[in-house]
């Protein structure tokens, strides 16, 4: 299977302030879960189908494929995937609002990862948290 590509289009449509930017397959019919919850407790929601709530806080700058979304400004953060690369968000998405319907998972790290990670992360450094989306909704916080 060849690679999806992102148009120009895909990497520089504007993030709408009244409306959403709908990216991949339409969302809301996953349970709307806290992202703080999961990010307390990953293995209650590791493998289940979810929507979430958060600011991207960084995104991929060369093709939109891949957020990082925090459940605020200073919180700790996930990475979100886009599934299979079959859509992606434009390349300046960090500090939109996200809404993001998909599936996380959990990978446990080797120790000399999770020793690097301790000593930034503290004490939850053998894991590490994911999330692939199947769909995503962005928009900018009016102003």
């Amino acid at each position: 299977m060849d690679a999806k590509k992102p148009t120009d289009l895909d990497k520089t449509e504007a993030i709408p302030s009244d409306a959403y930017l709908k990216r991949g397959e339409s969302i809301g019919k996953a349970e709307k879960v806290s992202l703080a919850d999961v990010l307390e407790d990953p293995a209650r929601f590791s493998g289940r189908k979810v929507m979430v709530e958060g600011l991207i806080v960084r995104s991929c700058k060369t093709l939109g494929c891949w957020a990082e979304l925090a459940a605020g400004k200073a919180g700790q953060s996930v990475r979100v995937t886009m599934r299979d690369r079959s859509f992606f968000i434009p390349l300046q998405s960090a500090g939109a609002e996200a809404r993001a319907e998909g599936v996380f998972s959990i990978k446990a790290l080797g120790k000399e990862h999770g020793d690097h990670s301790t000593k930034s992360n503290g004490d939850k450094a053998e894991i590490e948290i994911s999330f692939e989306a199947s769909g995503i909704e962005l928009r900018r916080k009016e102003k």
